[in-house]
């Protein structure tokens, strides 16, 4: 396990851009998770660990696109039909075992290797086949419906990077390429946990004061979005001893321990004095931001530490914008830009600049037909509703003062996130 220097964190005290903030970290820290060969079954949502490189072109033959015949274009006249008898037959899996003569058409079905010879496929549908003859229409184009051997991946390509999150296309795409196993990354293993003696686990009762732990069971659902392994913590309570004895043990298990509150300044938020007091450091990126105060960032145990905000919505938002890119990157993943689509508002919105907005939207049809973006929900770091009917987030910059219906925002689609 890699471990973290003391200064890992520090940034200085102005506001940063969520921009700065992962380029700082990517810039200090390092992939910790180690390398595993799996098979392929088994590598579904794993991150590659190697370049995938092809030692075979893709496809491995010539090949036809199409059922019909295979015929050499020089034998077909260029305005009449053709008539050419049909002398062999190749089918997927059953190559036709010679070369093609001229003068001859050869049936052949979509998949089957193209004979030496012949470079056009006819469909079937445009010829008209009686007995053991065939006529074909004229004016078809030279190599019509003929797939090139190597025309979609060439022997020697590098088709995966390393970092690539294998899904259903790379598994197949490795497997056309005769891979039986992969290399992968070992899932990053994160602890989590929940501090605050107001906070009661959902099933169990509350009296006048409590909350049930929404943060902990949403934070860990995104991690498994994300592939790693998940170690749930509990809730600790406020006392600072019950703190650093948790974040101890949590961080002599993991390879990141994320946390849900209790990293303010008050009294009752023991986290950076639980920290120092088992020998390790807490920073505050002042991120500017909203929803979302302060980002705690530390370790422990030269084991990076994640806080963040007690409120639900500003948990998820700086968990998507900024914890999941720093998990990514210790995981081994590849870079992934943050996408976003330029869409008008469908709403109104005021807004004091100096800090990037992350409002609730949907999509949804307006006059005109085309999308636009809709608030979703009401306003606050703590209200959860309005994220579980988002679809994404609308974005707006530092230095914007409102939105008015029509304007154009950027939108980020929670799908590209979760």
């Amino acid at each position: 396990m890699a471990r973290l220097s003391d200064d890992c964190f520090v940034l200085g005290d102005r506001l940063l851009s969520v921009e700065e903030a992962v380029a700082e970290f990517r810039s200090r820290l390092d992939t910790v998770t180690g390398i595993e060969t799996v098979p392929l079954a088994a590598a579904e949502g794993r991150f590659l660990a190697e370049d995938l490189a092809a030692d075979r072109p893709l496809p491995p033959h010539t090949n036809a696109a199409v059922d019909g015949y295979a015929v050499h274009a020089d034998d077909l006249s260029p305005d009449a039909p053709t008539t050419l008898p049909v002398t062999g037959r190749a089918a997927a899996g059953h190559p036709l075992g010679r070369p093609g003569r001229r003068g001859e058409a050869i049936r052949i079905f979509t998949g089957a290797p193209l004979p030496a010879g012949p470079d056009t496929v006819v469909m079937q549908e445009d010829c008209s086949a009686e007995g053991d003859r065939v006529t074909v229409p004229p004016g078809l184009r030279r190599g019509a419906h003929v797939r090139q051997a190597g025309e979609d991946i060439r022997a020697g390509d590098t088709v995966l990077a390393a970092g690539r999150r294998l899904g259903p296309a790379e598994i197949g795409l490795a497997a056309s390429l005769g891979r039986a196993a992969l290399p992968v990354r070992r899932p990053l293993r994160v602890a989590v946990l929940s501090t605050g003696d107001e906070v009661r686990e959902p099933g169990t009762p509350v009296a006048e004061g409590q909350i049930h732990d929404a943060n902990r069971y949403l934070l860990m659902a995104l991690l498994r979005r994300l592939g790693c392994s998940v170690t749930d913590r509990g809730i600790v309570s406020d006392r600072a001893e019950t703190v650093r004895s948790a974040l101890t043990m949590a961080a002599a298990e993991v390879d990141a321990v994320v946390t849900s509150g209790g990293v303010s300044v008050g009294e009752e938020d023991h986290v950076k004095a639980a920290l120092e007091a088992a020998g390790g450091r807490l920073h505050q990126w002042r991120l500017a931001i909203k929803p979302g105060k302060p980002v705690a960032l530390g370790q422990i145990g030269g084991v990076p530490l994640l806080g963040l905000p007690g409120n639900p919505v500003a948990a998820m938002v700086t968990f998507l914008l900024v914890a999941r890119p720093l998990l990514l990157h210790l995981a081994g993943a590849e870079p992934v830009p943050l996408r976003r689509f330029s869409v008008p508002a469908g709403f109104s919105h005021g807004k004091k600049p100096g800090r990037r907005e992350f409002l609730r939207a949907t999509l949804e049809a307006g006059p005109s037909g085309a999308l636009v973006a809709r608030r979703h929900g009401r306003d606050g770091a703590g209200t959860l509703s309005s994220l579980a009917g988002a679809e994404g987030l609308v974005e707006l910059p530092e230095d914007a003062t409102g939105v008015a219906p029509g304007d154009p925002v950027a939108y980020i689609p929670l799908s590209a996130l979760i």
